[in-house]
């Protein structure tokens, strides 16, 4: 009775080893991995700047196809006439008639797009560090995406549409403010417009700043920054409203990534991360 008793157990033991020792490495490397840990300065600059030297690179190495994207500036166009939206020429005249306006604009389309998205950035590294790596995934995977539309659909601005009346205020008034304008041109992929990502990363700050921000003003700014972007690319002649409409649709795509890989929305993560990492615990293996 006694030796089979043992033998029993014996041969359990055996059969569930196998089992613990190959389930065990890689929960702890998933949970590991998705666990919000405190960042690391160093890491997050390169990160940051390497990413966005990647991005640039394959974004201006798309091909610029000039007569598809022409093509499909015509075909954008036209379905906006449909919809009863195609009011952008209107606007880009209108605002273009007030000087000191359109080349605040110029400036604006120029710089806020990356001083507040890194602005953004470092307020959550440093106020919200556990929320942290997984807003940074948003933002990550919303540009990543739109890569793969500058690809598959290259789309002229509506500056650079031929028969149409829009004005390129950037040429106009002799200001800095595109990189697609310009003494400048030669640096960026003119026919990458869709999807806008000067709507993509302001709706992205945006969100950010009225889900975390504790100060009410605050949080109004973060709406209406989005929304002036918005006027921004379309007085300038640089995207249609359908190009914004990309940039919420690539953006979306990102929150679902983070949301697929955290379990929860970024801004649901606990705001300081605290204590080490466990390690999950595993359920005693049954004989």
């Amino acid at each position: 009775m006694g030796e089979t008793t043992v033998t029993t157990l014996e041969e359990g033991r055996e059969q569930a080893a196998p089992r613990s020792v190959t389930d065990a490495p890689e929960q702890r490397y998933l949970h590991r991995l998705r666990v919000p840990r405190r960042p690391r300065l160093w890491f997050e600059i390169l990160l940051i700047a390497v990413s966005y030297w990647t991005y640039s690179l394959i974004r201006n190495a798309v091909p610029e196809q000039k007569t598809q994207a022409l093509r499909n500036a015509d075909w954008i166009w036209k379905v906006e006439h449909h919809l009863g939206i195609a009011v952008e020429e209107t606007i880009n005249h209108s605002v273009n008639s007030v000087t000191w306006l359109i080349v605040g604009m110029n400036y604006y389309y120029a710089t806020l797009h990356f001083v507040v998205t890194l602005g953004v950035l470092v307020w959550i590294y440093r106020s919200h560090p556990g929320r942290y790596a997984a807003t940074r995934l948003v933002l990550f995977a919303t540009t990543a995406v739109a890569l793969v539309g500058y690809y598959f659909y290259p789309l002229a601005p509506p500056r650079l549409m031929t028969g149409e009346n829009f004005i390129d205020t950037v040429v106009v008034h002799q200001t800095w403010g595109s990189m697609a304008s310009g003494d400048l041109k030669n640096m960026s992929n003119q026919y990458a417009a869709m999807p806008s990502m000067h709507i993509g990363w302001s709706l992205w700050c945006g969100l950010t700043i009225f889900a975390l921000a504790s100060v009410p003003w605050v949080r109004v700014l973060g709406l209406l920054y989005p929304t002036l972007t918005l006027v921004v690319i379309v007085a300038t002649a640089n995207h249609f409203w359908l190009d914004a409409v990309g940039g919420m649709l690539c953006l979306a795509f990102g929150f679902a990534v983070a949301r697929v890989w955290y379990g929860t929305l970024p801004y649901a993560l606990p705001r300081q991360v605290t204590g080490s990492i466990r390690e999950p615990e595993l359920e005693p293996v049954k004989a």
